[in-house]
């Protein structure tokens, strides 16, 4: 609406502007066509004055006055009256039953199998050739002033007589005797043994040839039995190699009439 009468407003001021304030007056008639005149002095006339004329002011146009539109009044809208809505009962939710959870059963470990170690194979052992059984030894003749057996204090006994008795399972006993030499030296042979039945064998002192030296001392088991010991390798064996060497002793002999060293 200020739009339509500000416009309306610039128009009427554009259209006054156009027509002129005052009209121009126009010469007396006395100076028309004479170039030349008297001067006479005159009050100047002045051309009568219109009043100015305006152009007819229009009144402002205004757009028409529209009613106001109201908006239709409608009756008040009622929510929709819902019944309370009572949330869904739902029945108890009782957790569920699982079965009873078992360790899992394992197969038994077993122990890795070894290879099974099988001792080393040794060469067969041969049973020992059978060899017949040879006993030697040297027998003393000792005085009882001192105990036990010294080889520089003792003399050797010639013609002392030492038995050599051998038991074996398949025969009867198997004796037999021997003398010693100067040396006090014997061997003996015993007959049908051989070295799988030499430690069946005992060597015992039978009898002495001097009457200084007539008691048998119990010397290295000279008078209870003496057992017989293989001849050691690195010493000579004349009789090898039929015989098996073994050595007893050495046995000693002692006084009659004093008390012996050994009994």
């Amino acid at each position: 609406m200020l739009l339509l009468i500000s416009s309306s407003v610039f128009a009427d001021q554009h259209e006054h502007s156009k027509w002129p304030a005052h009209p121009p007056a126009e010469a007396p008639e006395h100076h028309k066509g004479h170039h030349h005149h008297h001067h006479h002095h005159h009050p100047p006339t002045y051309p009568p004055v219109k009043p100015p004329v305006h152009p007819p002011v229009k009144p402002p146009v205004h757009p028409p006055v529209k009613p106001p539109v109201h908006p239709p009044v409608y009756p008040p809208v009622k929510p929709p009256v819902h019944p309370p809505v009572k949330p869904p009962v739902h029945p108890p939710v009782k957790p569920p039953v699982h079965p009873p959870v078992k360790p899992p059963v394992h197969p038994p470990v077993k122990p890795p199998v070894k290879p099974p170690v099988y001792p080393p194979v040794k060469p067969p052992v041969h049973p020992p050739v059978r060899k017949l059984v040879a006993v030697q030894g040297v027998v003393y003749c000792k005085t009882c002033s001192y105990a036990g057996f010294n080889p520089k204090a003792a003399v050797p006994l010639q013609g002392a007589v030492v038995r050599v008795r051998c038991h074996n399972t398949r025969f009867k006993p198997v004796v037999a005797e021997g003398r010693t030499d100067k040396n006090g030296y014997f061997l003996i042979v015993p007959e049908m043994v051989t070295s799988v039945a030499a430690s069946t064998c005992k060597a015992y002192l039978v009898k002495s040839p001097s009457m200084k030296c007539s008691a048998p001392t119990n010397l290295n088991y000279g008078s209870t039995g003496a057992g017989l010991m293989p001849n050691p390798a690195h010493k000579p064996n004349p009789l090898a190699p039929k015989y098996a060497l073994y050595n007893v002793g050495p046995f000693a002999f002692g006084p009659a009439k004093l008390t012996p060293c050994h009994r």
